[in-house]
């Protein structure tokens, strides 16, 4: 059996996301000891002995809904979000004074092609906008992307909310990296499990574990409770292009 809670697993939060676990599969009665964090989340996502993981909005809709189950969508109470939903933030460097249209004409660092945040939400946002980044960058990571900005290697890039407050928190992002504009909310990251499990157990067994969270864990993973969330709202959300196909001569 397999978990992993790897999308907001900070170093100095992944104490708080052992013990979110470790209530989880106590309510639940089964699972695996530890979180996995040395596997590839495709493989993790995929695997039939999945029993819990978080994904993100743009992987569900596009390769892994009817593959798996939802389970719930963690409310983080984000600012000027509805429940259960975050946006994305356009980020620059805190002394670079220029707007989202300037920025534009410069380097844009995205995560990667498959990210709701990193990607989809941002080139959505800059389409309707009327706006195509000049050049991109392919980082790897929101953290990497932020860092990428800071370090002078690409002008602006888009973090989903929750990591941009986390990066404040935990590391000096914070003061080298200025908000520029938000995407509007979607759905956020949802929890899932494997197909040929019954969602509904997994789905009270993280609810009890969210109401059992110390407050300072609850306060260190901003989680507020778990919000059900239709699939259909997920596969509503639009899918942009692909970065070959945005740029084809980048």
């Amino acid at each position: 059996m397999t978990a992993m809670l790897g999308m907001y697993d900070l170093p100095a939060l992944q104490p708080a996301n052992d013990r979110f676990w470790s209530l989880i599969r106590a309510h639940l009665g089964e699972g695996p000891n530890h979180l996995t964090r040395d596997r590839d989340f495709w493989d993790i996502w995929q695997d039939p002995s999945l029993v819990f993981a978080q994904t993100c909005g743009m992987p569900y809709r596009t390769r892994l809904h009817g593959k798996v189950h939802l389970v719930g969508t963690p409310d983080y109470d984000l600012p000027g979000c509805p429940p259960g939903h975050y946006c994305s933030v356009f980020v620059a460097r805190a002394d670079d004074a220029r707007d989202l249209p300037e920025l534009a004409l410069g380097i844009f660092a995205y995560n990667e092609a498959l990210s709701q945040s990193g990607w989809a939400a941002p080139v959505t946002h800059l389409s309707e906008l009327g706006l195509t980044p000049l050049r991109l960058l392919e980082t790897g990571g929101h953290a990497l992307s932020a860092h990428a900005v800071a370090d002078g290697h690409a002008d602006f890039a888009s973090l989903d909310a929750l990591t941009w407050v986390l990066l404040q928190e935990h590391t000096d992002l914070g003061q080298r990296l200025r908000p520029v504009e938000s995407t509007r909310p979607t759905p956020a990251l949802p929890y899932i499990t494997a197909i040929a499990r019954d969602p509904s157990p997994v789905a009270a067994a993280v609810r009890a574990a969210i109401s059992d969270l110390s407050p300072a864990d609850r306060a260190a993973l901003h989680i507020r409770g778990l919000i059900d969330i239709a699939a259909d709202l997920y596969l509503a959300v639009p899918n942009p292009p692909s970065p070959a196909a945005l740029l084809p001569e980048s």
